[in-house]
């Protein structure tokens, strides 16, 4: 009996870390943020527009690509979400330099457990580019991708689609993205989370958010930046799925 004893208590002990462990990773996002005071937020989503063309065409499988720096949507997108977030956190500014982080789009699925990342390349910029804030957390906002329809191609961030079929085309625009967390003192990441599809419904929806519109929204001839009904769009499609997303991972509240 005594020997019994003696190992039920030697496996509870051994058992006690791997429950707080297993617990830890199960612990929801709003209560990882409750050690939250402090907030930087940082945005590298906006520096190009694709234009894709998808369907009858199969030769034209690559993206044209433009800058839009001029619109500065990063800097949009930091205001507002700043805005957002205060309500709740301290937002702390923070100087970074946006072009190293633009090559480094959510490439893993947005499905993928927070424990099955490797080599997260966003924590290792962080680290590098970081050093002289001590926010304890960080809000960092890249591009994320969708597979257009059955096919296997993929677009990206910011841009425009036009769909070819046998009985007409449509044109879709675009603005996918997705929010991650960092610890800011472990730099590890805490949530993810990709922006939702809006409330329009269309046949050809895209997992993040996008619309429907006509042939006036398409890049033309020069430079598409110049094209201001496009950049409003693709700005409204931000604003409106920025405040749900920042929800969804306790960072605001719901709309």
């Amino acid at each position: 009996m005594l020997h019994h004893l003696r190992s039920t208590k030697i496996l509870s002990v051994l058992l006690f870390p791997i429950l707080i462990n297993a617990c830890a990773m199960f612990e929801t996002g709003e209560a990882k943020l409750k050690r939250v005071r402090t907030i930087s937020i940082i945005s590298a989503m906006g520096d190009e527009l694709s234009f894709t063309r998808s369907g009858l065409n199969g030769m034209d499988n690559h993206s044209q690509r433009y800058s839009i720096k001029s619109w500065k949507l990063d800097d949009a997108i930091v205001k507002q979400a700043g805005a957002l977030i205060a309500t709740h956190f301290q937002v702390q500014p923070i100087a970074y330099d946006p072009e190293l982080f633009y090559s480094h789009s959510g490439k893993d699925s947005p499905i993928t457990p927070l424990n099955l990342i490797r080599d997260d390349p966003l924590k290792q910029l962080l680290r590098t580019q970081a050093q002289q804030q001590s926010p304890d957390a960080y809000v960092v906002i890249v591009k994320a991708e969708s597979t257009i329809g059955p096919s296997n191609r993929t677009v990206e961030g910011a841009g425009v689609v036009k769909y070819n079929a046998l009985f007409g085309s449509c044109v879709q625009i675009h603005a996918l993205y997705e929010i991650r967390v960092y610890d800011g003192h472990t730099l590890d990441l805490l949530e993810k989370r990709p922006a939702a599809p809006l409330d329009n419904a269309s046949v050809t929806k895209l997992a993040g958010p996008s619309r429907i519109v006509d042939e006036s929204y398409m890049p033309s001839a020069g430079d598409p930046a110049q094209n201001e009904k496009l950049q409003a769009a693709i700005v409204t499609l931000i604003e409106r799925s920025l405040q749900p997303t920042l929800g969804d991972l306790h960072l605001a509240d719901l709309q």
